[in-house]
Formats: structure tokens, C-alpha cells, sequence
């Protein structure tokens, strides 16, 4: 009778220890930490080619980092949306696994997009809410100071009304509605902070007015195409992110044919109120991501902003590095993401 009872504890114990191990979500088994593809996937704000080129080293990046957690991931798929717009909608259907997107495109898409990181960047040397202070002609410097916000900068090109905008700024003189109303401008899609958000509510401030009230207001579909309507006189007037000149600065003599140096030919005739960075989001209806899979990821980026190596590929979009974000950080977003959506409704 012992060696039965024995037997039989034997049994139910070893039965235990397989019913402990078995799967579920939080589970560490092995087939939990194998991942097939991870598949990535960024907005449009620099040119396709160009990001696809530069972030090529991320792949790795990634599968190393990750390994170090004890992820075995096949292939690192990266792509660049048509639109910040398609990209949200692809975190939402759980097409795309991680996003690198603006704020206020994952404020817009929050029902199916979870926020893990906000990037940190290198601070500005110019950071003025008076248009006039960023037209002294010099450039733009990266500052030694690391910032969680930006702002978005009105800004008129070399074209005649161009000129006639900036002009009336730098004599200290407020531009009225008509002003800005006669100008063509280049604006980017409804869920781009810098290309459209946080211009709209400038503009609702200052004239009670939106984006859609102008007359000619074009979308780009990156801010390379939009500074090249710029300098070629195409639009009069662009809305982008603070440091957009210096990402530009040499194109605009290149590839753009002007003479004259950017800062030369551009000024400031708008700033905005500072914005919270871009964030690194999940999906919410991907099939491989967990809670774990979340700190993982979290853990990666940043170790991967902290290298020389990585802070060449995230420089793409102006990124120094990342630090955990909450959802609550973009709670201002949403109220801009809000009053948007009232505004487009009125019109």
C-alpha cells in the first residue's frame, strides 16, 4: 500500500508540474518567446526611401535586443505608411505590431493603439513663442538640453507673398486673416501634429479660424515634398516641426536649386504651442503582443537610444532616445484632437 500511495503522489505531483508549465497569456514557454515576425512600421515624414535606407540597421538592432530577453524573433519587417493615417489604421486592425507615429495620430487611433515610449530630442536653441525671434537669419542649433515637446513653425518661403508675410512679422506688425488667407499653403494630414493639429488650434486662437477657412491649403505627403513646393514657389507658406530647416537645410540648395541658404530665404511668421513627442505604440489586436512583449520592446528601444549606433538610425526622425510613456501624457492631445474634430464638424 506504501509503494501505491507513493506512486500516486508521484503522479499527482508530476501532474501539477505540467499543469504550472503549461501556456497561457503571461506564460514564459518557449513558443511564447518565439516570434515569427515582428512587423514595424513609420509615418511618412521623411521621404520612404530614405527611412527604409536608414533605419535597415534597426532590424538587427532589434533582434539583438530582444534576444537579450529571451526572444527569438525570425525577421524584423520594417515599412513605410502611405499615410500617418495608414498607419494607425493598421495598428488598429493588427497588421502593423509597432508603430513609431506622432502623438496625435495615437491619440486618434487609441481604441486600437497602446502608447510605450515617448521619444526624447535634442533641445533647440531658439524655443520662443514671438515669430520675430526666429529670424535672425542664423541657424538653428541643437541644444545640450533634452526635450519631451517641440513645436510646429509657420513657415513662409522665398516666393512674393512669401516675402510679404515675413516681411510684416520682422516690422513687428500682426498679420490679419487676410493676410494669411491670401497665401497657398502646404499643410499635412488631419492627425500630424506639426502638419496640422497644433497649426489648426494656433490659427482657432489667434482668428477663430481653421485650416479648412483658407482658401489654398494643399496636402504633402512628406515634408520633403512640401519644402520643395516651397522653394519652388508652389506654396507661400508650410507647417511643420521646429527643426524641419535643419533636416532640409542642404536639399534646399541641392535638390531644391535655391541660391541662398534656407535661413536666408525662410522665416517665422507662426509658433505654436509646444507639442509632446512621438511615441512608439503597440497594437492592441496584434497576435504577438503581450504585456511582455511590451517591457521587452520597452527595454529595447531604449538600450538601442542609449548607443552611438542606434541614435544614428532614430536621428531619422529627430529622436535622442526614449523614456516609458502612460497614456495620460497625451491627455492635452486629445483635447486638440477634440476640438479639431469640432471644428472640421462646423465646417
Amino acid at each position: 500500500m506504501k509503494k501505491i500511495f507513493a506512486l500516486l503522489l508521484a503522479l499527482v505531483m508530476t501532474l501539477s508540474l505540467v499543469a504550472c508549465g503549461g501556456g497561457g497569456e503571461g506564460g514564459n514557454t518557449e513558443s511564447s518567446k518565439k516570434i515569427e515576425t515582428l512587423k514595424v512600421a513609420f509615418v511618412p515624414s521623411r521621404e520612404p526611401e530614405e527611412i527604409i535606407t536608414v533605419t535597415e540597421p534597426l532590424k538587427q538592432m532589434l533582434k539583438d535586443e530582444l534576444a537579450t530577453q529571451g526572444y527569438e524573433v525570425g525577421e524584423v519587417e520594417i515599412t513605410v505608411g502611405t499615410t500617418y493615417e495608414a498607419v494607425g489604421e493598421g495598428l488598429v486592425a493588427g497588421t502593423i505590431d509597432v508603430g513609431l507615429i506622432p502623438g496625435g495620430t495615437y491619440v486618434l487611433y487609441d481604441d486600437g493603439a497602446e502608447v510605450i515610449l515617448t521619444a526624447t530630442r535634442d533641445g533647440l536653441s531658439k524655443d520662443s513663442d514671438n515669430a520675430k525671434d526666429w529670424n535672425d537669419g542664423k541657424p538653428t542649433e541643437a541644444s545640450d538640453k533634452q526635450a519631451v515637446s517641440y513645436r510646429a513653425l509657420f513657415i513662409a518661403g522665398p516666393s512674393g507673398k512669401g516675402q510679404e508675410l515675413l516681411n510684416k512679422v520682422n516690422n513687428g506688425k500682426e498679420l490679419t486673416w487676410e493676410d494669411l488667407d491670401s497665401a497657398n499653403w502646404s499643410i499635412m494630414g488631419t492627425s500630424s501634429p506639426a502638419g496640422y493639429i497644433y497649426p489648426a488650434l494656433w490659427l482657432q486662437d489667434h482668428y477663430d479660424k481653421g485650416i479648412s477657412d483658407l482658401k489654398s491649403a494643399v496636402q504633402s505627403d512628406s515634408y520633403a515634398s512640401a519644402f520643395a513646393r516651397l522653394a519652388s514657389g508652389q506654396v507661400d507658406v508650410l507647417v511643420t516641426y521646429a527643426d524641419a530647416r535643419r533636416d532640409y537645410a542642404e536639399r534646399w540648395n541641392t535638390e531644391f536649386g535655391r541660391s541662398g541658404s534656407i535661413w536666408e530665404e525662410t522665416g517665422i511668421i507662426g509658433v505654436t504651442a509646444p507639442i509632446y513627442n512621438d511615441t512608439i505604440s503597440v497594437s492592441k489586436n496584434s497576435e504577438i503582443i503581450n504585456s511582455d512583449l511590451i517591457a521587452a520592446l520597452q527595454q529595447a528601444f531604449i538600450n538601442i537610444g542609449n548607443t552611438d549606433a542606434g541614435k544614428k538610425v532614430i536621428a531619422i526622425y529627430s529622436h535622442n532616445g526614449y523614456q516609458v510613456a502612460q497614456a495620460s501624457d497625451y491627455d492635452n492631445e486629445r483635447a486638440a484632437q477634440k476640438l479639431i474634430q469640432e471644428l472640421t464638424a462646423a465646417n
